[in-house]
């Protein structure tokens, strides 16, 4: 299984799978708040917590299924599990709920999209072995050109920066870069599925505490926003599953630099869902900045088969 994770095509395609699934989070986020006249932060937090609860117990089931066993975590892992489920979890989004509610999609995207460099940037900090080298930035400054591209519009950077809304983005942004380099780091102590049940069950509990004591109340659900609900705990549940298992078996700048397309994806589905013009030559431009980004960090790393990677 370790040497099919490593092989580019297996690693692309699924990192890619886990981006795609992130990306439909946004526009699901908005049908969310429409639906069910979510309008207060207090409500928003509370959404947020519900969709992680509820992805931390379909996960612990997964895991329990698949695994053959009652998910337990050893004594000596509970702290550094909840830790990640506080960085990656709680902070990061309640950081980027709030955030979201006083800044634009575009805007969002595109600091959000950061959290790429600032995983490669903390690797070689945080990990021994993990090196910074000339195809890994040149393939985040290619992928990051994609990326200011496809926002690229009259008017769309609207009034400036604030504090509640770009600075809440740009800290969920920093906080989910680092927590992608200590969830690698702490990959080797539980299986994938332990790590991510446990982290999303107690960082979504915070989060729905939180969304609570600040007063946020959710009422009228119904079928299709009770389903839209289950899916976006699903995606969660499956991308932080998959991507826990790809940071086990990789380094984490291979990984971390599909997170680029993470708003590609999001303009993509938001057409789908929300009906949004897309088909334009900067959407384009955009995607192919993209995709020869993506290539120069990991498609030519299967015709290095001298190269050694070292993989706690």
């Amino acid at each position: 299984m370790e040497s099919t994770l490593q092989k580019p095509a297996v690693r692309g395609f699924l990192a890619l799978l886990c981006c795609a699934l992130w990306g439909s989070a946004f526009p699901c986020v908005k049908t969310g708040y429409e639906w069910l006249h979510i309008e207060t932060t207090g409500s928003q937090i509370l959404f947020a917590g519900y969709r992680f609860f509820l992805a931390g117990v379909l996960t612990f089931s997964m895991g329990c299924i698949m695994e053959r066993r009652f998910l337990l975590m050893k004594k000596s892992s509970v702290p550094y599990v909840l830790r990640q489920g506080l960085t990656q979890t709680t902070l990061q989004y309640v950081f980027f709920y709030i955030g979201m509610a006083y800044t634009t999609g575009t805007k969002g995207s595109v600091i959000n999209a950061a959290n790429a460099f600032v995983s490669i940037l903390a690797a070689p900090l945080l990990i021994k072995g993990e090196k910074l080298t000339w195809k890994q930035g040149m393939g985040c400054i290619i992928g990051f050109l994609g990326v200011i591209i496809i926002n690229m519009e009259p008017g769309a950077w609207g009034n400036g920066f604030s504090f509640k809304g770009e600075g809440m983005v740009l800290i969920c942004t920093i906080i989910y870069g680092i927590s992608t380099v200590i969830m690698k780091k702490i990959s080797h102590m539980e299986s994938a599925m332990t790590i991510t049940a446990y982290q999303l069950l107690f960082g979504g509990f915070i989060i729905m505490a939180a969304g609570f004591v600040a007063g946020g109340h959710i009422e009228g659900f119904d079928g299709k926003s009770t389903a839209l609900l289950i899916y976006m705990a699903m995606l969660s549940a499956v991308a932080f599953s998959v991507w826990t298992i790809l940071l086990k078996y990789n380094t984490v700048g291979k990984v971390a630099i599909f997170g680029f397309s993470i708003p590609i994806f999001g303009v993509f589905l938001s057409a789908v869902i929300l009906g949004e013009e897309i088909v334009s030559l900067k959407n384009l431009a955009a995607l192919v900045c993209v995709s020869i980004g993506i290539l120069i960090v990991n498609g030519m790393a299967q015709f290095n088969n001298k190269e050694k990677e070292q993989v706690s």
